[in-house]
């Protein structure tokens, strides 16, 4: 049996999404992230970093659950002179913005990807400091019993 198939659908989407961010971290000397538990450090940035934020269940029918997932995908940079940070974050989540798109269903694995916001946070840290969360939805199919099953 494929072993991918134990992990649920949300967990390989998340992780279709990594592959797909991940040429373009390496193209612009960032690191990929998901889910950090502590800030990331100097050394770090720039980073893409991929947050899982919520899942709701927005439709029932028969043994069928459509899912909504929520991941905030977050462009940060320092400054680095004579390119302000924002420049920097701004370039890295345009090219992860057009990354996600060349594969917007996953592989298959959902039915639409959707952007839903975009925040930018401009901070004088330890050194100037830019982040630019984007927020999508993944809008998937399951079956009632089996997270790992498309519905």
């Amino acid at each position: 049996m494929d072993s991918s198939l134990q992990l649920s659908i949300r967990e390989r989407a998340l992780q279709r999404m990594l592959e797909l961010l991940a040429p373009v971290a390496t193209s612009n000397g960032a690191t990929l992230h998901r889910s950090p538990t502590v800030a990331l450090s100097r050394e770090q940035c720039p980073a893409l970093v991929l947050f899982p934020e919520t899942e709701t269940i927005v439709e029932k029918a028969n043994d069928r659950l459509v899912r909504e997932l929520t991941v905030k995908l977050v462009a940060l940079a320092r400054a680095v002179p004579p390119q302000a940070p924002e420049t920097l974050a701004d370039q890295l989540i345009t090219q992860a913005h057009q990354a996600l798109f060349t594969d917007a269903n996953l592989g298959g694995l959902i039915l639409s990807l959707q952007e839903v916001s975009c925040e930018w946070d401009v901070e004088d840290a330890d050194a100037i400091a830019a982040a630019i969360p984007m927020t999508y939805r993944l809008i998937y199919r399951t079956q009632v019993h089996d997270l790992a099953l498309q519905g």
